[in-house]
This record gives structure tokens, sequence and C-alpha cells, in this order.
């Protein structure tokens, strides 16, 4: 009866626990969150913290390694400490504090006391996002081994089938929470917002994930009535370490000759361990053994969200009515993976079936290896399409120079390093010059009746746009984007970005804006307000735009080209995507079965943290493949990670040759059998003795 009225107070819909409902929404939120956070990190470093490609690549794969790392570590807190439920509210409190820490680093208008639009202290800024970013380690790595689990803990030993299906929509609720966080957060991240300039809105794209997390918080918490709350028993990641260092300290020991081989080092171990433990951390080592080679198929699947999507910041986002960011074509992978998964278990498997072939789930994993290596060489393919059209840059010892002629005449300007002439109509522009900085000591402008020489030095490593104009004396200035072409003194704001104001031939800094759109430039002159809309402006491209005048509140401006707009298509990346993706499915869920299907029942944990800590790792070579090539074509980077990925293939492919197929279950019933029989003939024993006992 007791029994009865405890299965009465478990809510139930559909035949499911009502617990997993809310463990489901809780994992979808924290997905969104996570993946959200991600989706635009590499930007946030390249174009907030002003960091490089290379570093932000570097310090992209060390937090992803870290987030890969901590799983051991939750596990070990879960199951011999807290609990799976404490666990899980305890480390999702730090993750909601690490959210909420990155999207205040992300406030410009932090450290921008003189308002120019830029953080006077950006190591404030740098401090504050990697505080947060070991938070959001700590919480999402904490909680990653505990929430399927705790997840399964909730149905009784009678819903096999209940629990299948709850896998099933668990990682369909992690795909959904990837797919919108990847449309959404670059869509809040292109938006302008700050107090005192405008800027791209990172602490929108980043407080959206904070948001979404404590709401995962919140739901988890206020299912906690309902839920099946197992005890901490003991962490048996920490019996098996235990066991392999007996077995090692054992056999160091006896490592003298007068002592007999065993069949099997972990054997050593016999003196303290049971049998079936040394046995079930046979299997285990000889799953973990075929790991080994695995991290190098990780080092490059995770660079989709670090160099793949550096390269689309090179490519042109333009399909018709939608402008996709760089950081959007990372939802291609999620898309994918929603179609890709059930088409390959209806389609592609049993069609491989029917053709005879023995596709081994180890020979899965390699044609997963050999298509991720493949991915890699599309990606250097369209790289070396994208090289083909970027802007040559000076070297350190050289400068750049173009020159604009804003006035009536046409105008000759000579370089003195060596002599060097260009003439230059009225209102028009050349293309950029390359100077030797050490030679470049004087230019000489020429309009009409008139000369001038200016002296001029110039850092290398840079360019720089000469405007000239003819009037009562010829005037020369370097200047970038906006030049004021008029005797006013005018405000300018395009879009919500306002810019400093002009005075009469004066020119204003460069500024970002969302490629592929057009922006209301506006002009206050003479405290009369005077608008155009602005010409599309390409993705990647940089203008120079001279205001001329005001006729009938419309603004007359001139477009000068500084850098070309993208002409590589976004969706060039498409087939790397697709490969890559097709890669994931046979190698990810394959691995993930296979690890379960030869593991000991009470031992898939610790199989699932080896196989998480392959992740941390592959992210980890990234690191240290990266630093130590010291390629300068990104190409060259690719083909390299393809290369390395491809001879890992096919020694995995020789490993996996040799493996031999097991059936824990079989294993396990052998030693139930034979404790069956122990028992059996102690209980014969202790019969025979209180028999002979009776008669004396």
């Amino acid at each position: 009866m007791l029994m009865l009225s405890v299965s009465c107070l478990q809510p139930s819909c559909f035949g499911y626990p009502l617990s997993i409902f809310f463990i489901i929404i809780n994992e979808f939120c924290e997905r969104f969150s996570y993946y959200g956070m991600r989706a635009v990190l590499v930007l946030y470093f390249k174009y907030f913290l002003q960091w490089n490609d290379n570093l932000s690549t570097a310090i992209y794969h060390t937090f992803v390694a870290l987030c890969y790392l901590t799983p051991i570590l939750g596990a070990l807190i879960a199951d011999s400490w807290l609990g799976k439920f404490k666990t899980i509210v305890s480390l999702s409190i730090v993750y909601t504090i690490g959210q909420a820490v990155m999207s205040v680093s992300s406030i410009n208008d932090l450290t921008d006391h003189n308002q120019d639009g830029s953080p006077d202290n950006v190591s404030v800024h740098i401090a504050l996002s990697m505080t947060g970013l070991i938070l959001i380690a700590l919480g999402t790595g904490g909680i990653k081994p505990c929430v399927s689990a705790f997840g399964g803990d909730q149905f009784e030993d009678d819903q096999e089938k209940q629990r299948t299906r709850f896998f099933s929509i668990f990682y369909l609720s992690i795909n959904a929470g990837s797919l919108l966080s990847t449309i959404i957060t670059p869509i809040l991240r292109a938006q302008e917002c700050g107090i005192h300039s405008k800027q791209r809105c990172y602490p929108l794209a980043f407080g959206v994930p904070a948001a979404l997390m404590a709401v995962s918080l919140a739901v988890f918490i206020i299912g906690s009535g309902m839920y099946k709350k197992v005890k901490p028993q003991g962490n048996i990641m920490i019996q098996v370490s235990k066991c392999i260092g007996f077995a090692i300290k054992n056999r160091f020991r006896h490592r003298s000759k007068e002592f007999p081989k065993r069949e099997h080092w972990l054997d050593w171990a016999s003196e303290k361990y049971d049998k079936r433990l040394i046995a079930q951390t046979k299997a285990v080592l000889k799953v973990l053994f075929l790991y080994i080679p695995l991290p190098m198929f990780w080092a490059l699947f995770d660079q989709q969200g670090s160099r793949w999507t550096l390269q689309a910041t090179t490519m042109d986002g333009n399909f018709g009515s939608i402008q996709i960011q760089p950081d959007q074509m990372q939802t291609v992978n999620p898309i994918l993976i929603i179609i890709m998964v059930p088409v390959v278990d209806a389609v592609v498997y049993p069609l491989i079936k029917k053709c005879k072939i023995n596709f081994t789930p180890l020979r899965k994993i390699t044609v997963g290896m050999f298509l991720a290596s493949l991915a890699f060489v599309a990606a250097a393919l369209v790289q070396v399409q994208i090289d083909k059209t970027l802007p040559v840059f000076p070297a350190a010892g050289q400068a750049q120079i173009k020159v604009i002629n804003l006035g009536t005449d046409g105008a000759t300007v000579q370089f003195k390093s060596p002599l060097q002439s260009v003439n230059v109509m009225s209102m028009e522009s050349t293309g950029y010059m390359t100077f030797d900085t050490s030679q470049l000591q004087s230019v000489n402008i020429i309009s009409g009746n008139k000369n001038t020489t200016e002296v001029i030095m110039l850092p290398g490593g840079s360019r720089h746009t000469l405007a000239v104009k003819n009037a009562a004396n010829i005037v020369a200035k370097w200047v970038s984007l906006f030049i004021n072409n008029l005797p006013d003194t005018i405000n300018i704001t395009m879009g919500d970005t306002p810019f400093e104001t002009l005075m009469s031939f004066s020119a204003s800094n460069y500024n970002l804006f969302p490629g592929g759109r057009k922006d209301n430039i506006m002009a206050i002159i003479n405290s009369i307000p005077c608008s155009v809309t602005s010409k599309t402006l390409g993705f990647g491209s940089a203008y120079t735009i001279v205001i001329n005048g005001c006729t009938g509140n419309t603004l007359d401006v001139t477009y000068s080209e500084d850098i070309s707009p993208n002409t590589v298509h976004m969706a060039w990346q498409i087939p790397q995507y697709f490969i890559l993706t097709c890669a994931e499915v046979v190698f990810s869920v394959t691995g993930l079965e296979f690890s379960y299907s030869q593991a000991p029942s009470n031992m898939k944990a610790v199989l699932q943290a080896g196989w998480l800590l392959t992740v941390a790792v592959g992210n980890i070579i990234v690191l240290i493949v990266a630093g130590a090539s010291k390629l300068s074509e990104q190409w060259a980077e690719y083909v390299l990670f393809a290369a390395l990925l491809l001879a890992v293939c096919i020694i995995f492919a020789v490993m996996a040759y040799f493996y031999t197929y097991s059936d824990p279950n079989e294993i396990e019933a052998q030693f139930d059998e034979e404790e069956k029989k122990q028992v059996k003939k102690d209980e014969d024993v202790y019969e025979k003795q209180t028999e002979a006992v009776s008669r004396m």
C-alpha cells in the first residue's frame, strides 16, 4: 500500500512524469543561452575588444575547451556530495551570474568617459569578460552530465519506452535552442544601442541569453516538488581511478622476474578489488583507448564558431530581401542536423544495409572523420577565392595613399618617393598607391595656377586618404569617412550613429555599420536638417563620403570607395557546412551509441565524461596547431587541419580493424551467474555445517 500511495503522488501527463517537462524547458533555455552567447563571441573579441583573428580564435577555443573539461567536476560534485538536483541549481546560479557579467562587460559606455564612442579602459572590459566566461564554463560544463541523467531518474523501471522517447525529445530541445539562438542573437548584435554613442548592441546579444538562463533556473526550481531526487551514492569514476592506480602501483612493486606475469595489467588490482570491477574497468579502458584519435575531429568541428565565422565576415551576406550576418551562418548546422538525422536513420542506413555492407559503428566514425577533413578542403577552396578579392594592405615599412580631389579644378599630385605623379579630376579619386615610408618625405600639389608642397610623416602599415581642394589657396588634409566640403560647420548622423561636429574641410573617423543595408544620412547645416538615404553599403566595404551641399532639404553626397565590397557570397559556405554536418551525424551520434553499447551499465557516466573530454582536447589542439603553424595564409591552415585529420582517420581505421566488439550485459550476466553459484555453494556448506552441529 505504501508503494502505491507514493506512486500516486507522482504527477503524470500522457504517461510521462510531469517533472520531465520542467527539465526539457530548462534544457531548451540553457542551450539557447549557451549557443546564443557563443554565436557572437568571436566577433565580440574582434570588434569590441579589438583583438586580432588569431587571439580571438585562441580565446574562443580556450573557453570551449574549459566548457568540456568542467563536466568531470560537475559529475564528481553530483555523485559524491550534493546530488544532481542541488548541483544543477548551484551551478546554474553561477552560470546566470556569468552571463550577466558578460552582458555588463560589453557595455561600451561603462568606461567611455569622454563619450567618443570607444572604451577608455579596455582592460576593465577584458577582465569582466574573462570572469564571465570562466563562470559560464563552470556552470554549463558542471550541469552538462547532470541534467540528462536527472531526467532519466524521473522514470520508473517499467517506463523504458517513455525514457527512450524522453532522451529523443531532450536532444531535440538542445537543437531547437541552438537553432533559435544562433538566428536571434546575431540580429540583436547587429542593432545599435548605447547611452552616449550608438554601437553594435553586444549588451543585448549577451543580455538575452542571460535572461534565458535565469528563466531556465526559475523553471527548474519551480518543478522541485515533483522531482524524484536520488541521493549521491559515490562516484564510480573515483572507484575506477583508484582501481587503475592500485594496479599500476602493485605492478611496480612486483616488477621483478620472480613474480609471474598476469594476463592483463589490471589483474594486478585483484588483491584489493573484486573481479567484476576489474572486468568493467577493462571494458571502459578498451573504449577510452579508441577515443585517443577522436579529439582531432572536434578540433575541426568547433571551428565553425571561430575561423568559419571570421571567414564569413569577408563574404557577401545579401540573400535578396534577407541580409545574413556572418555569425548567423552557424544556423546552417542545426538546421541541417534536424533534417539529416531522420534522413540518415530512415533512408541512408537502410539503403546501405540492403547493399549488404556491414556499416559498423567504428566504420561510421571513420567515415565521419573523413567527411570532416573533406569539409575543410572545401573551406580552403572558398578561402582561395576570397583571398583573390581582398585588398592588399601595406607592410610594416610601407604606407598606402589615395587622393581625392574636392575642388572644381583638376589637380596633379607629385610624390617624392621616388618622383611619382598622378592627375585627379574634380570630385574624383585615385586608387591606393604604395610607398616606402622611409623615402616618402613630401608631396607637391598643383591645381590651376597654384602650387603647394606638404611635408609628411606617415606611420607604416596603414592606409591614408589625401583630400585636396583648390580654394583661395590649395588645402590638403588626411581624412577618413565623412568629409565636410562646405564652408559651414555641420553635425552628421548616419542611422542612429552620431559623428563628431565637422568644421569646414574637416573629416570624421571611420565607424562600423551592418553590411548590406541602406541608412539615412542626416546633416544639420546652419540649423537646417538635410538628409539623404545612403547607397547600399556592401559587406566588408569602406567608403569616404563627401558632403557637398544641400538642395531642397536633400543632401548632396559623393562616395569614394576605400575598400570594395565582398564579392564571394556566403552561400558558398553551405557546401562545407553540409559536409561537416554529415560528418557530425555519422560521427557524434554513432560515437555516443557505440560508447553506451560497449560500456558496463554502471560505467556509462565514465565514458560520457571521456567523450566530453575529447571535445575539450580537440579545442586545445586548435590552440596548439594554430599557434605552432605560423601560416600566413588562412587557406593553408585549413589544408593543414584537413591533412592532420586525414592522417588521424587512417590511424583510427587501423585501430578499429583490430577492435573486438563485446556485450557488457553478457559479461555482467556471467558474473551474476558466478555470484549465484557462489552463494548457493556457501549456503550448502552452511547447511552441512549446521547438520553436523545438530548431530553432535
